[in-house]
């Protein structure tokens, strides 16, 4: 089923209208004012956030795949929407790495778009992603993921601020003094850069990153600039 067979309220939370084109088997996108969800059959197949690196930011910027074969798979099978499919049929990457990174991307994006629950602004009944499914996951599972994700930052320190804003440090110990993963977050924020930004930068994945710089603030050593 491509198209919802109920009405959908405009107003509706996302994760509502979510739960609803679960129901019905609905295959399109999703939009809110922080990304877009990707359904094919009522799961969610992709995630695009644009506060989070996208999947071939991830693949390249880690090593995993070559800048040359991520672009040389969009051309050969982007408009086929299979480009997942042609990455591990060319033998650019294994089907299980790019399974792990994709999950991984999914849920980064998922936490963004789904963190205040805004109101769902469109459906697009049959609109597919280029990416392609790699593994459909079921939607109660991504709003599970993402609240038990907001949960434990909200733990960690209560200002969501510090996820969207760029980040200044602030004087303290030296970066050296930290945990090693902490210490190259701390080496990255700038005044200038987001979360997501300096995710990309340590080709690292967004919500590790915001973990790290929610600690990071929460012992005074990193600020949201105002």
């Amino acid at each position: 089923m491509t198209a919802p067979t109920g009405t959908l309220r405009r107003d509706e939370p996302a994760s509502a209208m979510l739960g609803t084109l679960a129901e019905q088997g609905a295959t399109g996108a999703l939009s809110t004012e922080t990304g877009i969800v990707y359904l094919a059959a009522g799961h969610v197949v992709h995630v695009e956030s644009a506060v989070t690196p996208d999947l071939g930011d991830l693949l390249t910027h880690s090593g995993a795949l070559a800048a040359d074969g991520w672009w040389e798979a969009i051309d050969r099978a982007g408009r086929r929407c299979r480009v997942g499919r042609q990455l591990v049929d060319s033998g650019h990457l294994a089907a299980g790495a790019l399974e792990l990174c994709h999950m991984g991307a999914l849920f980064d994006a998922a936490y963004f778009v789904l963190a205040h629950d805004g109101p769902a602004l469109r459906f697009r009944p049959g609109a597919a992603h280029w990416l392609g499914a790699v593994r459909p996951v079921p939607v109660d599972t991504v709003l599970r993921e993402s609240r038990r994700r907001r949960e434990l930052l909200h733990r960690i320190w209560p200002e969501p601020a510090v996820d969207r804003a760029p980040l200044a440090r602030v004087p303290g110990p030296d970066a050296a003094d930290l945990p090693a993963r902490r210490g190259r977050t701390l080496a990255q924020v700038d005044g200038v850069r987001t979360a997501a930004q300096i995710a990309t930068a340590l080709a690292c994945r967004t919500f590790h990153t915001l973990v790290e710089l929610r600690r990071l603030a929460a012992t005074g050593l990193v600020t949201p600039v105002a």
